[in-house]
């Protein structure tokens, strides 16, 4: 007989509610004047790029190519003679480029019979044989090809390779100036070399290296340098030194009826600007002006018809977009290996691989 009490499981089970639906906030609508603007910034930095693009590459500055820029320094600024200062500055590493836009402006600007003569301004401890060297060579063939006359300006420093580049102003007399605070001279040549086999010994790092021959790896710094690898060294640096005492023979005439005297000075030793008088290193002490005014005397100008102007490179497009790779130069591993690299300095420093570095 069916029962007629209440089912006790279904009475005790409450009803099922319908789970709420989450409630979220309407959606914020993008407003329509916010998209327009960032279009319109986009718009106008891309516009913008483009005309800068556009206005550099007609000033020819665009794709690599650098014009020289002249700045005004003294005498009139409208006058059709021109007389140039060009600079040598800084450790003489890889100056090629820079140089020879320099020296095809000042060629171009004499074949137009507007450049009158050239100053040499140098604030430099010299470089490498190589770059000392070309620079010399393009001002020689610069003076020899124009016969523009060549003034050099000496600055705080003109030492070794310094002191190389000016020899190109050959036999003119009265036309090498050092202020009154110039250290030059140092003619001499170096190769640096470290002997770091304590620290590698310390380190647990010995060199295993395999060669064609022991010369082959002369001037490691892994190990002592041998006898025979200082006396190639050597004679390596006697030839260097040969061919600086011959460039200043052409700069200096009176070395070359006396050998001895040039012999004397050729120690490396730096010179004050009153010792490189005596010593008939240099012929004159005096500024950068009159260093110029030299310069228009040579050239037969009056001082009221000429203008003295600054050469400057010009910084092309693609060089600036380049600055930060150059920024970080000191860690590309083709950096190191350059610096490492056993090879002659005419350079007055103490630390000549770190400068070869830069």
């Amino acid at each position: 007989m069916a029962s007629d009490s209440p089912n006790p499981s279904s009475a005790s089970t409450p009803p099922v509610l319908a789970a709420a639906a989450p409630s979220y906030p309407p959606a914020a609508r993008r407003s329509p004047w916010g998209v327009l603007l960032l279009v319109f910034l986009f718009l106008f930095l891309s516009g913008s790029l483009l005309v800068n693009l556009v206005l550099l590459a007609a000033l020819g500055v665009a794709g690599g190519e650098t014009r020289v820029q002249e700045h005004h320094y003294s005498h009139q600024p409208r006058a059709g003679a021109e007389v140039a200062i060009i600079d040598i500055s800084g450790v003489i590493i890889d100056t090629e480029p820079t140089f020879k836009r320099l020296i095809d402006h000042a060629r171009g600007k004499a074949g137009e019979g507007k450049l009158k003569a050239v100053v040499l301004r140098i604030n430099s401890p010299g470089g490498s044989v190589s770059g000392s060297d070309y620079i010399f060579h393009q001002l020689k063939k610069f003076r020899e090809e124009t016969g523009v006359p060549l003034v050099v300006s000496m600055g705080a420093v003109a030492a070794s390779g310094g002191y190389y580049s000016a020899m190109a102003v050959g036999d003119a007399p009265e036309t090498i100036f050092a202020e009154p605070s110039t250290f030059t001279g140092s003619i001499g040549v170096v190769i640096p070399h470290y002997n770091i086999a304590g620290l590698l010994d310390k380190l647990g790092i010995e060199a295993d290296s395999i060669a064609s021959h022991p010369l082959k790896t002369m001037g490691s710094m892994s190990r002592p340098m041998t006898d025979e690898e200082r006396a190639l060294f050597k004679a390596l640096i006697d030839e260097g030194l040969d061919q600086f005492k011959e460039v200043i023979r052409y700069g200096r005439p009176r070395f070359r009826d006396d050998p001895a005297a040039l012999d004397r000075l050729a120690t490396g030793q730096v010179f004050s600007a009153k010792q490189a008088l005596k010593a008939g290193l240099i012929d004159r002490i005096g500024f950068l002006d009159d260093a110029v005014a030299r310069a228009i005397e040579l050239a037969r100008l009056a001082p009221s018809n000429v203008r003295v102007v600054r050469y400057a490179p010009e910084t092309g497009l693609w060089e600036l977009l380049g600055a930060q790779s150059r920024q970080t130069k000191a860690a590309d591993p083709r950096a190191w290996l350059d610096a490492f690299t056993p090879q002659p300095y005419y350079l007055w420093t103490a630390m000549p691989l770190l400068d070869a570095g830069r």
